[in-house]
């Protein structure tokens, strides 16, 4: 049993088993058990179990606390809240997505549980060349930092234009290459059914997989943004990785709330641009100042400062008008 005290990572084997049988029982538990038979989720179980999963998400940051030192909490936390902001972000494009595909709430819980597993296996991917590339050449955290600091700024700028799915080029790929459905068939991906002309049966996509589709790739989009922010935070892959699934694991059960009140927050870009802004720019500043890295109890304090601000201002600026009194 030596093997499960190698180093993996910089951290020991059997802490990485740990956290994916944590995350294994947790997948089953999903959907072989509390969504076992397709059904509709609303906004209340929705919050209750996005609730759960942050409780877990931060029971496991209270251990890395406790078992790997105050830093190392600090930085996880940090890492997951930032991932947990930017996945609200991903929420409302998800919303679109399903918009667009015209996808019934009864079928989205199944296409984001598909959906988080190719993003569980291709963050571990985006994480591991990062780790990779930050071990061999410290300078690419300067590009991450730069690069985070020019995203917030587009986003600053973009943050009224809403995401075009149709323009997509990987949808434009999909639909010229392989044969595709007019209509939803129940819960299916994939469905074999007659080729116009020919007769033959030929698999054919489903709007379904398209959602599913486009889903990963958002998701792709959103982790360069997000792999930069969180290795400008720690560059430790366990916590990398971690705070990251954790973050992401109760982003379906989030995304039944969020998409039901979108409108309430419409600020929250203009937060989210000015979080990947200060992110980015703490690496130069620690340097401008002489000292190896912003303090992690002073970069979490102004990370909940800007996201409690940008929530707070989009819930304000978005409240109902009060009844005019006569």
């Amino acid at each position: 049993m030596d093997f499960l005290f190698v180093d993996w990572l910089g951290t020991p084997l059997w802490l990485w088993l740990s956290f994916f049988a944590i995350v294994i029982v947790l997948l089953v538990l999903d959907l072989g058990v509390v969504h076992r038979k397709t059904r509709e989720i609303g906004i209340r179980e929705s919050l209750i179990t996005s609730g759960v999963y942050i409780l877990l998400g931060l029971a496991f940051g209270g251990w890395i606390w406790w078992y790997m030192g105050a830093t190392a909490g600090m930085n996880y936390i940090t890492g997951f809240v930032v991932e947990k902001s930017l996945a609200m972000d991903n929420v409302f494009v998800i919303a679109m997505i399903f918009t667009y595909f015209a996808v019934p709430r009864l079928y989205q819980h199944r296409v984001l549980f598909w959906g988080i597993l190719g993003v569980i296996a291709l963050r571990a991917v985006m994480i591991g060349l990062g780790a990779t590339l930050v071990e061999q050449f410290s300078w690419v955290l300067y590009i991450f930092a730069a690069f985070l600091i020019l995203t917030g700024v587009k986003m600053w700028i973009f943050a009224d234009r809403e995401y075009d799915v149709s323009a997509n080029p990987a949808l434009k790929f999909v639909r010229k290459h392989f044969r595709i459905t007019d209509k939803l068939h129940g819960e299916r991906f994939w469905v074999r059914q007659p080729e116009p002309g020919s007769g033959r049966t030929a698999w054919y996509m489903t709007p379904l997989m398209l959602a599913l589709l486009m889903v990963e790739i958002v998701d792709v989009v959103f982790a360069v943004d997000s792999v930069p922010a969180i290795f400008a935070i720690t560059t430790d892959p366990f916590i990398v990785y971690t705070s990251n699934i954790f973050a992401i694991l109760g982003l379906r059960a989030l995304y039944f709330a969020l998409a039901a009140m979108v409108d309430r927050f419409h600020y929250l870009k203009y937060a989210l641009a000015l979080l990947l802004i200060f992110i980015g720019s703490k690496i130069f500043v620690a340097d401008a100042l002489g000292i190896a890295k912003i303090p992690p109890a002073a970069s979490l304090s102004i990370t909940f400062g800007i996201l409690a601000a940008g929530i707070f201002w989009s819930l304000w600026k978005t409240r109902q008008p009060q009844a005019q009194t006569s």
